[in-house]
């Protein structure tokens, strides 16, 4: 397996290479040629019809990182799918530089648009930016880019393919390669196990930020979800897997984000709360599985890795 690195510089006039859509009627493909179109401004509230992939970037004051990770989503995405997609800032009431960061990068990136949002919270950001969208897939993955991005083909894929539901990279999976800290290590193993105990939550890794799913499976699931920040992904993952979405995980390389913002402890303590909020509501478990992963419609064919 081969890994992607970026190493695309940005500045505010520079004009990154574009996508062609795909034809209409015509199969999604996965992988695109070397071959670059315009395909006109994708910019305006809602995604335009015929967008195949939306990916919300969630940020609170990330003006250190967010123009070189955008332009390194961005530069990815455009060379290696053919597909038409979208990549929206979900701008969670920043009061640094971020705004002004993000709205240079919606005028200067094809298919980058900026959403504020006045509240935070991770999961109102998303919630917002994935009711807004009309794209057949919504994803999302954080604004550093702890996963490599060579996983988010096999992400993608099986959706865009109708071989599942919903897909979650996955720190913990056979096959996965992680680079962090002892505490933080301890502290998701711990989590992820009583999730599988306490609400019978078969899924290795629960909180990996890189997901994605159809957005047909999604807007039934939305309105069950109460949580508006970090515990909003587990509470997503368990009303999937009681409506018996097809769900698979993707092994992923990971490295530590040594400057995140997300405050361990006090998101833990958000975690449990919401565990009991859920075993409190007499909803239950969630349904058994087979190796960890519900799959209710078995895959056509495993995703696909890009070799050397």
């Amino acid at each position: 397996m081969t890994f992607t690195m970026c190493c695309v510089s940005f500045s505010a006039t520079n004009s990154l290479s574009q996508v062609a859509p795909a034809g209409a009627g015509a199969p999604v493909p996965a992988r695109r040629r070397r071959a670059a179109h315009p395909s006109g401004n994708l910019s305006l509230v809602p995604a335009p019809a015929g967008v195949a992939v939306e990916v919300v970037i969630p940020v609170y004051n990330e003006e250190h990182v967010l123009a070189a990770s955008l332009a390194c989503l961005h530069e990815h995405m455009a060379r290696e799918f053919a597909f038409p997609f979208r990549i929206t800032i979900a701008d969670n009431a920043s009061t640094d530089a971020t705004p002004a960061i993000a709205r240079s990068l919606a005028g200067s990136l094809e298919h980058v648009h900026y959403m504020r949002l006045e509240r935070k919270g991770r999961g109102h950001a998303l919630r917002a930016a994935w009711s807004a969208s009309e794209a057949d897939v919504v994803a999302y993955m954080d604004v550093d880019l702890s996963t490599d991005l060579s996983a988010l083909g096999d992400l993608l894929e099986p959706l865009l393919e109708g071989r599942a539901d919903m897909m979650i990279g996955s720190r913990l999976a056979p096959g996965a390669e992680v680079t962090r800290g002892l505490r933080r290590e301890v502290i998701s193993r711990s989590y992820n196990i009583l999730l599988r105990t306490s609400l019978g939550l078969g899924i290795s890794d629960a909180q990996c930020g890189f997901k994605a799913i159809r957005r047909e499976a999604l807007m039934p699931l939305l309105d069950l979800v109460e949580d508006d920040s970090w515990f909003f992904d587990t509470e997503l993952l368990y009303h999937a897997r009681r409506s018996r979405l097809a769900i698979h995980e993707v092994p992923v390389r990971w490295v530590e984000d040594t400057d995140s913002r997300v405050e361990i402890l006090a998101t833990a303590r958000e975690d449990l709360e919401g565990i009991r909020r859920l075993r409190r509501a007499g909803r239950g478990r969630a349904p058994a599985t087979r190796d960890g992963v519900l799959l209710t419609r078995a895959l056509a064919a495993p995703p696909s890795r890009r070799t050397a």
